[in-house]
Formats: structure tokens, C-alpha cells, sequence
């Protein structure tokens, strides 16, 4: 049956048969994928992986995955592991909830459920950090469930097989619903992973390459040329811009003072250089040293320290000033230069300090 063949907005007949016979062939290596036709896989690498896959991408996240198999094989070790040692593996991959809900998860998997993760989505989803799509993903993966696993490589392809108009988000239900429909009974694992890999690899979001697609004759938007506009996406809402005063302040030694942010909110649990609130208008001089840690001759840096999260865009400039290492507040800590490599730092916290540094090397 050919893509004109069956009505618009429902599945194509029969995808799953081609689809496992070209993951068959074409499957991505992945360290903690099981081989096609492998059967169900170990938990902790399917789960750990999905946890770092949240809004990340499969070439960042394999060097960091691979650390932390290194170091906590199994559920039982990374839970027993400090949380400041997993904060600071994790630190540069960004969306640092997600660090302590998986240590969170891990002791919870470790102390009440004797080490074994559930083997369906509804008990999954009662832990920290495991959202309906890591659910599905992890029944079906590691445990052979029938499970609709649907992540935006999915609901790409969905949408294009199925020649989806309506914009995304709004479509979303739908194509969980279709999504729901083509799932096989059978091998779950491999054809949610059969899907994330035709998305990841062919069915490309700017530049798809139908003619290697196994599911081209079925595919609604490419028989009707429309699968490069496919799926489609409201308009994104401009992201405000948020600003702060970032205190860079050193000793003689050349240490460094650092303090640990509030576990709830942004960057929870991880250290920072010591700022000013982040607020959407810029501080002015005594707005900031009324909030400084401490009292310093402050000497401003040239230059803006600019980073992108999520939902607004963040400007930081950087005041720099010599302490003598007495006095600072019980949150604070010194670190020297050598050692900040250890530290759980973020992202934007890692282009403060090299600002500083830059700045203090050439001052």
C-alpha cells in the first residue's frame, strides 16, 4: 500500500517489519545499547543514559556516560557516591536537576527497592527524575514492555509519516497517539530504538534523506513533498535577557572564593561565583556593593560575560577584588586555581572564572 493510498493524520500499515529490518542492518553503536535483537538490556546503563539524553545530545553525553561507568558501575555505588562527587562529574552537561534527581534515584532504587529498578512505567514514573517518555523508554528498553516512546526524533517522524499539519506543541498529543498505534507488540525495545535512530540519522530535521528511509513509500509528507516544512513549529516567544554582578575575589595565594548555590532552582547544588541576584534590569554600582559578599575595593572588568539557558539569555558583569582570606561568610570556600577542575562549577560559572583569570593575567 503506497503513502496515497490510506487516509492523512493516521499511521501507515505495517511499518514495523521494514523499520526493524533496516535497524537490523543499520543500528547506532551506542555504549549502552544492546545489539538489535539483543532482547532486554541492563537497567542502570538503559536508565542512566536516558537520564542524560534529557535535552542533551548522544555525542555530548557519551564521554560523561562513560565516566560515570567507570567509576559507579552499578545503581548500588552511585548511590552510596557524595553528592558533590556526582554534581562535579556532571558539571558542563547542563540541567543540573537532573544530576540530583538521578543520585536521588539511585538511592532510592539501592535502599528500598533491594537495587532492582521497576519493570513498568507507572512504578517508574513514581521516581525521582523519570518523566512518562524515560519511563516508556526504560519498560520498553530494559524490560521488554509494550511502551510508546516518543522523543522529538519520534514525533519527527511521526508527524512526516503521517503528514501532521498542525504546529508543535499543540500536535503533540496526536502524535503521541498515532505514535501509540504503531507500536508493535512485539520487540519493544528495538523498535522504540529503531525509531530514535531513523529520526537521529535519516529522517534529518532540515535535510532528510528519504530516498535511504525504509518507511518511503508509507510516508504521507514525502509523497506529498512536504516533508522538509514537516513538523511544524508555532513561533517561538523572544527570551528575555537577565543580568547579574559576578564578585571575582581572590587571595594572595591566587585562591579563589566560591560558595555552593541553593539546592531548589537554578543550577541548584552546584558552586558559583558569588553574584548579585540574576534579575531582567541591569545593577547599578550601589545596588551591587549593597548585595556584595564583603566589603572590597572592587575594580570592575572590562568586558560582559554572556550565556544562553533555556528561557532568557543571561549578560554578567565581573568585579574582581583581593581578599586576605579571613572573614567570608560559613557558605563560602576557597579553592585554588589547580583544584577548580574538581569543583561541581556549571557552565556559565566555568566563563566567569576564565574571564577573571583572562583579566588578571593581562591586568
Amino acid at each position: 500500500m503506497s503513502a496515497s493510498e490510506y487516509k492523512a493524520d493516521r499511521p501507515p500499515p505495517r511499518i514495523a517489519a521494514p523499520l526493524l529490518s533496516w535497524y537490523r542492518r543499520h543500528a547506532r553503536r551506542l555504549p549502552w545499547r544492546t545489539p538489535p535483537g539483543g532482547g532486554s538490556a541492563d537497567p542502570y546503563p538503559v536508565w542512566l543514559s536516558e537520564i542524560m539524553l534529557q535535552q542533551t545530545t548522544v555525542a555530548t553525553v557519551g564521554p560523561y556516560f562513560a565516566r560515570v561507568m567507570e567509576r559507579w558501575p552499578t545503581v548500588e555505588s552511585l548511590a552510596r557516591a557524595p553528592r558533590e562527587d556526582v554534581l562535579s562529574l556532571w558539571a558542563g552537561l547542563g540541567y543540573y536537576a537532573r544530576a540530583r534527581n538521578m543520585h536521588r534515584c539511585a538511592q532510592i532504587v539501592s535502599d528500598e527497592l533491594n537495587g532492582r529498578f521497576p519493570d513498568n512505567e507507572s512504578d517508574l514514573k513514581a521516581l525521582p527524575g523519570i518523566g512518562p517518555y524515560t519511563a516508556a523508554a526504560i519498560a520498553a528498553i530494559a524490560f521488554g514492555r509494550k511502551a510508546t516512546v516518543v522523543d522529538g526524533n519520534v514525533e519527527r517522524v511521526v508527524a512526516r509519516l503521517c503528514a501532521l499539519e498542525e504546529p508543535l506543541p499543540s500536535v503533540k498529543p496526536k502524535l503521541r497517539e498515532l505514535a501509540a498505534e504503531m507500536t508493535p507488540d512485539e520487540t519493544p525495545g528495538d523498535y522504540a530504538q529503531a525509531m530514535m535512530d531513523l529520526g537521529a540519522t535519516v529522517c534529518l530535521p532540515r535535510n532528510p534523506k528519504c530516498l535511504l528511509c525504509p518507511l518511503e513509500e508509507v510516508c504521507m509528507a514525502h509523497a506529498a513533498g512536504i516533508e522538509t516544512r514537516l513538523p511544524r513549529k508555532a513561533p517561538k516567544a523572544a527570551r528575555p535577557t537577565r543580568y547579574a554582578v559576578a564578585f571575582y575575589i581572590t587571595r594572595p595565594d591566587g585562591a579563589l572564593l566560591l560558595r555552593r548555590r541553593p539546592d531548589q532552582g537554578m543550577l541548584g547544588g552546584m558552586m558559583e561565583v558569588p553574584s548579585t541576584p540574576w534579575r531582567e534590569t541591569p545593577w547599578d554600582e550601589a545596588e551591587a556593593r549593597a548585595v556584595a559578599p564583603v566589603e572590597l575595593d572592587w575594580r570592575p572588568l572590562p568586558g560582559i560575560v554572556r550565556h544562553g539557558f533555556t528561557h532568557f539569555h543571561f549578560e554578567v558583569t565581573t568585579w574582581a577584588g583581593l581578599h586576605g582570606g579571613y572573614g567570608v561568610r560559613d557558605d563560602g570556600r576557597w579553592v585554588l586555581p589547580d583544584a577548580l577542575g574538581d569543583e561541581a562549577l556549571p557552565t556559565v560559572m566555568r566563563k566567569i572564572i576564565r574571564h577573571g583569570l583572562t583579566a588578571d593575567a593581562g591586568a
